[in-house]
């Protein structure tokens, strides 16, 4: 089977594919999204969910990429205001650490000036006495004093790839998600076409296109295979793990970038969704990035640090509500250091072996939009299509408009309580208002299901309509983002499985076929202890 011809097919919808696609079909070009799985389903859903400058990679002489990450950073909190926060960050200085305060200084106050025009306020210097005076759980032995600096965070990076994905399609994209590539054609040189396994037929489809964006992330390599070509190796991915916690003894109240004791290496205890985010790890990985897991020596780590910064906490393995881990799509490099791998992205296109089949090898989260622009600038390029400029610093995001309105129409709704407009609003921002819109053609959507009334049972039906959710994991995790809790959405899952299997038509043993799976996921996620 053929589809008609496409200018651009981007291969993989996490953040760098999504973001491309919402760019290049804002533009005007026709664009196919293609995804192995659902969109945001990689390594974005894994990242330790921070928008930041990237003050770690000073350290490495990387100053326009620290650069280019803080201006990125102010226009994500612009075009997603919703979904992007500022967060207060507290590095500890001990004695005998690697990084002592002169270092860690001149480091912030390049931080600052790399960042001027920033709405965030400037780092500050404190001493021993007013860092415990601030966080009085931290180890005070050995402490020398600190310094506190703001960046950003998004709470739930999956939502980012969601609405770029919703603006891409709004201005014309096709998005095709489980639908994995199984051939990039490639005559005289030239790409022609790729295909792919149709979802529901299960048939390969053949889309023409004269470019293919390959977005793929870990999986770059294995796409690249598909051609059946010799090009060189391209990914050589480092295995990112975290931990979630909860509440601990002398907990912190603000997030901390700490240098681990064992190797020097600094890794995050960040604030993040009513719970406590852990990491992150920094591993060589070259094994299937699908299977990657916390392995024990990774949780062992995470907690023993954390265990040395806030002694009253002393966290054990039953004390994780979940783990997760995902693979950096960095560039090969067979030796060295993990950290010394840059996170630069780099935008490869094999002109002399395959004209408009392009590759992208690394990235940050933050970086996203930047990296899409300048692959969309090289598309328009390649096709010679003149000067379309890009407008995605100054867009907004779908969730980024009318969110004062939206918040009028969840107060109204006697099921809902404040934290639950809260929580809606974090997620969906003014597109909630399209949410409080479905109680019109049916009430009963208009029920909480949860006890803290902050679930609505309208916000089922409306992203498998609007949002591309096909499964229960997708609506649970990467949707109603109830799967990321502490319970990972117990108590709502059966309530959320029966609206899902009534909008989608599942039969009895299909629902109980998406609850089975859905509890096989989360048990993936559980430490492995």
């Amino acid at each position: 089977m053929t589809e008609n011809h496409f200018d651009l097919i981007i291969i993989g919808a996490g953040i760098n594919g999504a973001g491309i696609a919402r760019d290049a079909a804002s533009r005007g070009l026709q664009v196919l999204l293609l995804e192995q799985g659902d969109i945001g389903s990689g390594t974005t859903s894994w990242s330790s969910r921070l928008i930041h400058g990237g003050l770690r990679y000073l350290e490495f002489g990387e100053l326009s990429l620290v650069y280019e990450s803080l201006h990125e950073r102010r226009y994500l909190r612009q075009m997603a205001s919703h979904l992007v926060k500022p967060i207060r960050i507290n590095i500890p200085f001990y004695r005998g650490g690697r990084r002592g305060p002169l270092l860690i200084k001149a480091g912030m106050l390049a931080y600052d000036l790399l960042s001027l025009g920033k709405s965030l306020p400037r780092h500050r210097m404190l001493s021993r006495r007013g860092l415990l005076g601030l966080e009085p759980g931290l180890n005070p032995t050995g402490l020398r004093g600190g310094v506190q600096y703001y960046d950003a965070q998004v709470t739930y990076a999956e939502r980012l790839v969601v609405e770029n994905v919703a603006a891409a399609v709004a201005s014309g994209a096709v998005l095709k998600t489980y639908s994995p590539v199984t051939g990039i054609d490639v005559v005289n040189g030239k790409v022609e076409s790729v295909r792919y396994r149709d979802r529901i037929t299960q048939k390969e489809i053949v889309a023409a296109a004269d470019i293919v964006v390959n977005a793929a992330g870990p999986w770059v390599d294995r796409v690249l295979a598909t051609t059946l070509l010799e090009l060189p190796r391209l990914m050589g991915g480092t295995k990112g793990s975290h931990i979630i916690v909860g509440h601990f003894d002398g907990a912190p109240h603000d997030a901390f970038y700490v240098e681990a004791h064992s190797d020097g290496r600094p890794f995050f205890i960040i604030p993040w969704n009513g719970q406590y985010l852990i990491g992150t790890t920094d591993i060589r990985y070259q094994k299937d990035p699908a299977d990657a897991h916390a392995s024990r020596a990774e949780i062992s780590y995470l907690l023993n640090e954390t265990n040395r910064v806030f002694p009253e906490a002393e966290l054990k393995p039953r004390d994780i509500h979940y783990t997760y881990s995902g693979v950096r799509p960095l560039p090969y490099r067979a030796d060295g250091p993990e950290s010394a791998i840059t996170r630069r992205h780099i935008i490869r296109h094999e002109a002399k072996i395959a004209r408009g089949l392009i590759s992208i090898i690394g990235g940050k989260l933050t970086t996203y939009r930047n990296l899409s622009q300048q692959a969309v600038d090289l598309v328009i390029k390649l096709r010679g299509t003149g000067n379309l400029p890009c407008t995605t610093s100054e867009t907004p995001l779908p969730g980024a408009r009318k969110i004062d309105k939206a918040r009028r129409l969840l107060r109204k709704q006697t099921n809902l309580s404040r934290t639950g407009v809260d929580r809606i609003l974090s997620i969906y921002g003014g597109r909630a208002a399209y949410i409080v819109k479905l109680l019109e053609e049916d009430a009963t959507l208009g029920q909480s299901l949860d006890t803290a009334n902050s679930v609505l049972a309208a916000e089922v039906p409306f992203v498998i309509r609007h949002e591309f959710a096909i499964n229960l994991i997708d609506i649970m995790h990467r949707r109603l983002m109830v799967g990321l809790a502490e319970d990972m959405g117990d108590e709502v899952a059966n309530a959320v499985a029966s609206l899902a299997g009534k909008e989608l038509g599942w039969s009895a043993s299909e629902l109980a076929q998406e609850i089975d799976g859905l509890k096989n996921y989360n048990a993936r996620l559980k430490p492995s202890v």
